[in-house]
């Protein structure tokens, strides 16, 4: 039986291998306990209890050690824009929530940082990105 074991543990690494959590892993190595118990009883039900017992003990003991490494957070490129110069394409009137800019080919829809209109044609700062609108100040 422990070549069951032998075989469920490579598959469960394959498996870790093309997913993107950290989850499947813990499997495997259930999978290696419950060979290891297989050398010392036939009993098929003693060995999948140590490979569930095993596999859950791991995941719950290593979630937070796992989550600290592993941070799943949502990664944009949008905070690499502030900084950038750009130029207004139509102007930017906070006070009826008008106004776009021109950064590197992409077209935003923007507010100045200050309250203030900005005139089309003007070179602009981004400061800051707030939901899908660029804040800016002439530069």
């Amino acid at each position: 039986m422990w070549k069951f074991w032998v075989i469920m543990s490579g598959l469960f690494l394959i498996l870790e291998s093309i997913t993107t959590g950290f989850l499947v892993f813990w499997f495997s190595i259930g999978s290696v306990f419950a060979m290891i118990v297989s050398f010392f009883t036939d009993n098929i039900i003693i060995q999948a209890t140590t490979f569930i017992i095993s596999s859950t003990i791991l995941i719950f003991a290593t979630r937070k050690f796992v989550n600290i490494f592993f941070k799943h957070e949502k990664q944009t490129n949008v905070n690499s824009d502030v900084g950038k110069i750009g130029k207004v394409i139509a102007d930017i009137v906070p006070l009826e929530n008008k106004g776009q800019i021109k950064i590197g080919g992409e077209t935003w829809s923007a507010t100045s940082e200050n309250g203030e209109t900005i005139e089309k044609d003007t070179e602009i700062i981004i400061t800051k990105i707030t939901g899908v609108k660029a804040v800016v100040k002439p530069k």
